[in-house]
């Protein structure tokens, strides 16, 4: 009798194991459902570990977007994965450069420019290959990423060095903390960055041989889905993510870069020192569409292509 009594119980809590288990994935599901659906309604944004992205950083870390609209950021470390979402409809807008804005273009008519970005690229050699000048580029390995700004200033940099463009070899490397740490560990000859990659670079005693500043190049750029000024509630989000924008870039050229050093590092990964050499003279801009003469540059260049 004794035995019957502890195989009956043990059945009965097998069973409430088995109802437990079920309700959990019940919940569970539940919850998923619920947060895709929220996710879906949200005004997704896809930014990368660069400094172009450091007032949207800062709206959503000091709450600068409205809480009347929800707002989510999707961070990503290249720019090929920030396109992929953009034209698989998985983000609203997303911080690109004019070229591979452009080639999107052309894939998917239902992307436009939201804004220009503060971003410049520039060309760094490895100190460690003792590459002074853009002439000692031949023969050597240069990091980029095809279809992008980077590609368009390795072309660049060959026609201005007269070399033979199958005497430097272009190696795709999508991700920027890829692209750093291979520097670092003297894996790559010269590499094209933004900051503050190119920062923490510099800081390394790495030799800067081409600045997109000097070429009077305005390259970075904010694109979004053409569905945000379709439809009436991503209007409202649109009109948050603006309004949170502007305050942000209102704040860093007020109190300027490094009164929000923590909040670089926190995202892009780089040092206090790296951030701490970046200009004090770098300003970011409102909300304004790219500028024509950029747009045609990138065009031209890929036209080539």
């Amino acid at each position: 009798m004794k035995k019957l009594f502890w195989i009956i119980t043990t059945i009965c809590l097998l069973a409430g194991c088995g109802q437990s288990y079920e309700e959990t994935k019940r919940i569970s599901r539940e919850q998923r459902i619920k947060q895709q659906r929220e996710d879906s309604a949200a005004l997704k944004v896809a930014v990368l570990p660069t400094l172009d992205c450091l007032p949207i950083y800062l709206a959503e870390d000091h709450e600068m977007f409205d809480t009347v609209a929800d707002i989510r950021l999707k961070q990503f470390t290249a720019q090929m994965d920030v396109d992929t979402a953009l034209l698989n409809d998985r983000v609203e807008l997303g911080v690109t450069d004019l070229v591979r804005a452009e080639r999107m273009m052309k894939q998917d008519s239902l992307i436009e420019y939201l804004t220009a970005t503060n971003a410049y690229w520039q060309l760094i050699s490895n100190r460690v290959a003792r590459i002074t000048d853009l002439k000692h580029l031949d023969d050597k390995m240069l990091a980029m990423t095809r279809y992008s700004v980077t590609d368009l200033l390795g072309d660049l940099a060959v026609d201005s060095a007269k070399l033979k463009p199958e005497r430097v070899f272009r190696i795709q490397i999508n991700d920027v903390n890829v692209r750093l740490k291979m520097l670092e560990n003297n894996e790559m000859d010269a590499l094209l960055m933004t900051e503050p990659q190119a920062a923490q670079a510099r800081l390394l005693k790495h030799k800067v041989l081409l600045d997109t500043r000097k070429q009077d190049m305005q390259m970075g750029a904010i694109v979004m889905r053409s569905k945000v000024l379709a439809e009436r509630n991503r209007k409202v989000q649109l009109k948050v993510f603006i309004k949170g924008y502007n305050a942000a870039v209102d704040s860093i050229n007020k109190y300027g870069i490094s009164h929000y050093r923590d909040l670089v590092m926190k995202y892009c990964k780089v040092k206090r020192e790296a951030v701490d050499t970046i200009p004090k003279n770098l300003k970011f801009s409102h909300i304004e569409k790219p500028r024509e003469k950029d747009i045609e540059q990138a065009r031209k260049w890929l036209s080539k292509k």
